[in-house]
C-alpha cells in the first residue's frame, strides 16, 4: 500500500501554521500583561497626585487622607486595609482591587 504524501503534508502545514498563530495569541496576551501592571499603583509609595490619578472614586482629598494615614500607622499590609482611611469604603476598595500593588 502506498501512502499519500500530500495529505501528510497539509497535515504538518495546518499544524506550523496553529502554531505560529498560537503564539502571536500568547504575546497578545502578555502584552495586556505587562500593560496593565504598569497601570497598577503602589498605594505604599504613590503620592497623593498619583493615587487620585490612577483610583476610580478617589479625588485629591481622599488620596491626600491616604497619604497621611501611611504616614501615621505605616505601610498598607493588605489591600483590605485600605478601607480604614477616612472616606474610602469597601466599594472603592472593590472597584480598584486590580489596580493596586503593596510592593
Amino acid at each position: 500500500m502506498r501512502i499519500q504524501r500530500i495529505p501528510m503534508f497539509a497535515l504538518i502545514a495546518f499544524l506550523s501554521c496553529f502554531s505560529a498563530l498560537s503564539s502571536v495569541t500568547y504575546a497578545a496576551a502578555d502584552a495586556k500583561v505587562v500593560a496593565s501592571q504598569s497601570a497598577l499603583v503602589n498605594i505604599n509609595t504613590a503620592s497623593a497626585e498619583e493615587l487620585a490619578q490612577k483610583l476610580k472614586g478617589v479625588g485629591m482629598s481622599k488620596a491626600k487622607a491616604i497619604v497621611e494615614y501611611r504616614s501615621k500607622v505605616g505601610k498598607f499590609i493588605t489591600v483590605d486595609q485600605l478601607a480604614e482611611v477616612k472616606g474610602i469604603g469597601a466599594a472603592t476598595v472593590e472597584k480598584n482591587r486590580a489596580a493596586i500593588s503593596l510592593k
